[in-house]
């Protein structure tokens, strides 16, 4: 059967009423005069048709809010942080027990649906890494992508609302999911609504009293916020455009130049709000630490609506409250009847600084520290860098040291690459923002070994020394190569003497991007299973997973610079150890 939103939700939250008012283009601005607003902010909905009854009960916390806040003739307005369905079969579809529901459009009519049954308060979407997952519909990302922008009303991926006078709601989507080069699951902002974002924040500016709120599914690298390694930091999908080193760092650096970014939204981490950083300030005391170089703008993390969705237990959202000195950021809970709390007061000191104060203490609980991901601190002029910092000795090398579990310590390398250690694994750091980026080398190949880095440039003499036999680099500029006197290696040392190299990758990086693209890995998937029903009718076995069914990939295994094997020692041929 086809679900509906109206057959569906709880007697409480009655049948939804389309909204009479949308913003369907994608920068048009309503105008307003009240300095007043109020905001809701919904992260992930993960609407699931079988389980509605969370939704029914979290829009009717927001009613009396809304209502109160027009009554007051206040700017007021819904704003979804997107990945608005499951990413599972939901019995949706009679036709196929296989199908997501996620980024289908039955998905989005039953989202567009609930997010316009908010009495008449307009609402926008951003779109999330699962929306446009509606795989088995569509056979083209620009295609989803097409009904998507349909269903919510929208005429681009990015929106623009002015909700009360000289303020600005600005949402950015995802518009990759079949074409991503990496994870599927990478939050990709298109470069055309990157150009676009940067116009508006150009001609918008703080010093003509212009205040932006940002709206975007997952955060910008350098936002300070909680991740989590196990999931997106070693998948490599914590931050907007995580796998694409240039624009990754966009974003950040549009918010350090332009002081009309107050506030950064964002969900995707599914982590609830009672975490003191699960919101971040621009400044913070210099007691306190290094300054943190956000420009004026804070950054808040938005949980969920739904059971069974969220990572910790929480089920809340964000309410945004502010005028023209400022703003609170609020959490709405949905699991003590929408008690509203106060997490964060922000006031305004001119038109290009602001003060956040936190209202409480971190409210987590002791297990909650699992999902606390280490950040190094590199210090400033008044603090020195965190104990874990690694100084080279005085012939320019680290000196290998032990690696367990719970060793921290991290290190610049001369290129400008930052990495460290982190619960085990080797991970990579982003320069600027010392950020997580992704896994170089996991804890099951490190932990017990010893991890040192050494000198390994050359000068001209020994390079050709090295060099001239080698197969495909004669005549190689060998001075050319040695370049830089400080390349170095980062290299691991076993109880049996076996030295490992880790190489970076040919762009310098040295994160290993090693989730693909879904659709990708969907494709290996089947022909291994086509491998394993041959394998078992051509060996006459009972079951096909008794099959042995191994898989090769590329694309590099040697320094040669002739291809001569491609075995996998230790797989598909015996092991070089």
């Amino acid at each position: 059967m086809r679900f509906s939103i109206v057959s569906l939700l709880l007697p409480q939250a009655a049948a939804f009423a389309p909204a009479a008012t949308r913003n369907a283009a994608g920068s048009s601005l309503r105008s307003t005069k009240s300095d007043e607003f109020v905001v809701a902010v919904l992260g992930d909905l993960h609407i699931d048709p079988r389980k509605m009854e969370d939704y029914g009960s979290g829009r009717s916390h927001f009613l009396p809010i809304f209502d109160e806040a027009k009554s007051d003739g206040k700017g007021v307005a819904v704003v979804s942080l997107g990945d608005l369905g499951e990413s599972k079969n939901c019995d949706h579809n009679p036709e196929s027990d296989s199908e997501l529901f996620a980024g289908t459009t039955q998905c989005h009519e039953m989202a567009a649906e609930f997010l316009s049954s908010f009495n008449d308060v307009p609402y926008d979407v951003v779109g999330g890494n699962h929306d446009l997952e509606g795989l088995d519909e569509f056979e083209t990302d620009k295609e989803n992508l097409e009904m998507y922008l349909k269903t919510h009303k929208k005429e681009t991926p990015q929106f623009c609302r002015e909700v009360a006078d000289k303020t600005l709601l600005v949402g950015m989507g995802s518009t990759l999911f079949r074409d991503a080069v990496y994870t599927s699951h990478e939050v990709t902002i298109d470069q055309a609504q990157i150009d676009w974002f940067e116009n508006l924040v150009q001609t918008h500016p703080a010093e003509e009293g212009w205040k932006i709120f940002v709206f975007t599914h997952a955060p910008p690298n350098g936002s300070g916020l909680r991740v989590l390694q196990e999931n997106h930091v070693v998948n490599g999908c914590c931050w907007l455009n995580h796998s694409n080193e240039k624009q990754c760092k966009k974003f950040i650096e549009l918010v350090r130049e332009h002081r009309c970014i107050k506030a950064w939204f964002s969900g995707h981490f599914h982590l609830g709000q009672d975490y003191q950083d699960s919101i971040t300030f621009p400044t913070i005391d210099p007691k306190d630490g290094p300054y943190p170089n956000r420009g004026s703008c804070v950054f808040a993390q938005t949980s969920v609506m739904r059971a069974g969705t969220s990572r910790d237990g929480r089920q809340q959202s964000r309410l945004i409250r502010g005028n023209k000195d400022g703003f609170e950021i609020c959490t709405v809970d949905h699991q003590k009847d929408g008690k509203v709390r106060l997490d964060a007061s922000i006031t305004f000191k001119g038109d290009t600084n602001e003060v956040g104060v936190y209202a409480h203490e971190d409210e987590a609980y002791e297990h909650d520290k699992y999902f606390k991901v280490y950040q190094p601190c590199a210090g400033d002029k008044l603090h020195p860098p965190d104990d874990g910092f690694k100084r080279y000795n005085a012939d320019g090398n680290i000196n290998p040291f032990d690696i367990e579990m719970d060793t921290v310590a991290w290190w610049y390398l001369s290129c400008g690459r930052v990495l460290g250690m982190l619960n085990g694994n080797l991970i990579e750091y982003d320069s600027s923002t010392l950020a997580p980026l992704g896994l170089v080398v996991g804890a099951d190949e490190l932990v017990g070994k010893k991890i040192g880095v050494i000198n390994s440039g050359l000068d001209a003499d020994t390079c050709s020394m090295l060099f001239d036999e080698e197969e495909g680099m004669e005549g190689a500029d060998c001075a050319a190569l040695a370049g830089d006197l400080r390349e170095q290696a980062v290299v691991l040392l076993d109880s049996s003497g076996l030295v490992t190299v880790v190489q970076p990758n040919e762009d310098g990086s040295y994160w290993r991007k090693i989730v693909r693209n879904k659709m990708v890995r969907m494709k290996e998937v089947r022909r291994v299973k086509a491998a394993k029903m041959w394998a078992a009718e051509l060996m006459e076995l009972e079951d096909e997973n008794d099959a042995n069914v191994v898989s090769s990939w590329g694309p590099y295994m040697t320094t040669s610079g002739t291809a001569k094997k491609t075995a996998v020692p230790g797989l598909t041929a015996p092991s070089a150890l």
